[in-house]
Formats: C-alpha cells, sequence, structure tokens
C-alpha cells in the first residue's frame, strides 16, 4: 500500500483545513487509519485513527472536538477535517495505515506512511 497526503497550507488561527490521503491497492479497507504529525524539534505525535470500517475513531486529547477523521473505503481515501486552528497545530501531518489493532495510536502499530504535508498556522 502506497500513501499519498495532501491538502497542508497555510492558514490563520481559528480557520479550517482539510487533508486528505489517497492509497494504492485493494486492500485498503483492511488498514486501520492514522493521522500524526510533527513539530521542528519534537517526536512525531498520534493525532487521530479511524478503524477499517469506519466506525470507530480515537483523537488525541489536544485536537479532540477540533479535529474529525473519516475514511472513504470505495475511493481509498481517508480524511482529516480540522477546524479551530491554533498555532501548535503547526507540523508536517502524516497519514499511516496499519493492521496490527483496529484503533492504533502509536507510530509502531502502522505499517505504512505517507510523504506528510505541511500546516502552518499563523498567529
Amino acid at each position: 500500500v502506497q500513501l499519498q497526503a495532501s491538502g497542508g497550507g497555510l492558514v490563520q488561527a481559528g480557520g479550517s483545513l482539510r487533508l486528505s490521503c489517497a492509497a494504492s491497492g485493494r486492500t485498503f479497507s483492511s488498514y486501520a487509519m492514522g493521522w500524526f504529525r510533527q513539530a521542528p524539534g519534537k517526536e512525531r505525535e498520534f493525532v487521530a485513527t479511524i478503524n477499517w470500517t469506519g466506525g470507530s475513531t480515537y483523537y488525541a486529547d489536544s485536537v479532540k472536538g477540533r479535529f474529525t477523521i473519516s475514511r472513504d473505503n470505495a475511493k481509498n481515501t481517508v480524511d482529516l477535517q480540522m477546524n479551530k486552528l491554533k498555532p501548535e497545530d503547526t507540523a508536517v501531518y502524516y497519514c499511516a495505515g496499519g493492521r496490527s489493532r483496529p484503533i492504533a495510536t502509536r507510530t509502531y502499530e502502522y505499517d505504512f506512511w505517507g510523504q506528510g504535508t505541511q500546516v502552518t498556522v499563523s498567529s
């Protein structure tokens, strides 16, 4: 499975962005999908995850209530809608896919990673 993330950009605090991750391959629906982010000088951190069917989601406390993860297995895509953005949301955002668990929050639980898309939130 190959993943291609897109949708990043520059936005003012309080604004919104929608990230999208397109997956190749016919086994997309068997993978849990997640979004992580990495700010300069910091470790990659979990943002959100969604299970194989899209029926279960889980979020980091820092984004709960502002971000929404969704997937379309027919189109092999997973999206991250980001609202009420804050400067501390600035990071490179990565999508990832894994089969180890239906809800996965650790980087080692993911098998495939996209290339990352930059999100910059100005104050």
